[in-house]
């Protein structure tokens, strides 16, 4: 296993480099209750001409799940991101991510917007100006927490991103809900128009819930790319592989 200790927590990751050592690094998070195994379909071709780092955050898969729940939040996996480029030697990368883990690479953006090449966002939603809209998203969060309290990892659900993942604490998981995946302010949404940086946002044509987060981040940052994939849902990286793939890769051809 390939890790970092970030003061006493064991944070999982997998550096996967190409043969050109010269090469741009991709950062790929991954969505809330999955793992960096959701990206396996995306290693081959990714690393014939990049570097890839994925990870699994705090409170899932083989990333260690604290007792403390103050040992989670959006500073704290922002400080993961960070922390992970600096063990790979890497002072600068694409950053990309899907579900929450999209959410954290514009949180990302937000606090370190010199590491950033380019922002991938995929099936993704930047937050809520309204308060109300953000009170409501976090009962959803503080539900799925009280769901794993109960069910344990019975509450995972059926997603794709979460079908090929493996947790091995459900506390960890309720921890994450109600630290990382629930919101605190509009910080970030209100930060979409000063992205100054090559980003592509992608969305499953059948993951209704993001479509129109999705157009709306596509509007506010300055000059992304939007891209819907037909029979995709909201794991479109595992739905539509191939075409998943030369998306992200035509991005990258021009970044």
């Amino acid at each position: 296993m390939t890790t970092i200790d970030r003061d006493g927590v064991t944070i999982y990751y997998e550096h996967h480099p190409c043969l050109d050592a010269s090469a741009r690094t991709v950062l790929l998070t991954h969505g809330y209750s999955a793992t960096g195994e959701m990206w396996a379909g995306q290693i081959e071709a990714l690393t014939r001409d990049h570097h890839l780092i994925t990870w699994d955050m705090r409170g899932h898969g083989r990333s260690d799940s604290p007792d403390d729940p103050d040992l989670y939040s959006e500073a704290l996996t922002v400080a993961d991101m960070a922390a992970l480029l600096d063990a790979c030697g890497v002072e600068r990368a694409v950053i990309g991510g899907l579900s929450l883990g999209g959410y954290m690479t514009l949180a990302f953006h937000l606090q370190h917007p010199d590491r950033c090449e380019a922002l991938m966002l995929f099936d993704t939603g930047p937050g809520y100006k309204s308060d109300d809209g953000r009170a409501a998203w976090n009962h959803t969060a503080r539900e799925r927490a009280e769901a794993f309290e109960r069910q344990g990892l019975a509450a995972l659900g059926e997603s794709g991103e979460v079908r090929i993942s493996q947790h091995r604490s459900a506390q960890g998981l309720a921890h994450a809900a109600r630290g990382m995946l629930a919101q605190r302010d509009d910080r970030v949404i209100r930060s979409l128009p000063d992205i100054a940086l090559p980003t592509l946002v992608l969305v499953g044509a059948d993951d209704t819930p993001f479509l129109i987060p999705t157009d709306y981040m596509a509007g506010k940052i300055p000059g992304a790319r939007r891209v819907v994939l037909d029979g995709a849902g909201h794991a479109a990286n595992i739905d539509q592989p191939e075409a998943f793939n030369a998306a992200v890769l035509d991005f990258l051809g021009g970044v």
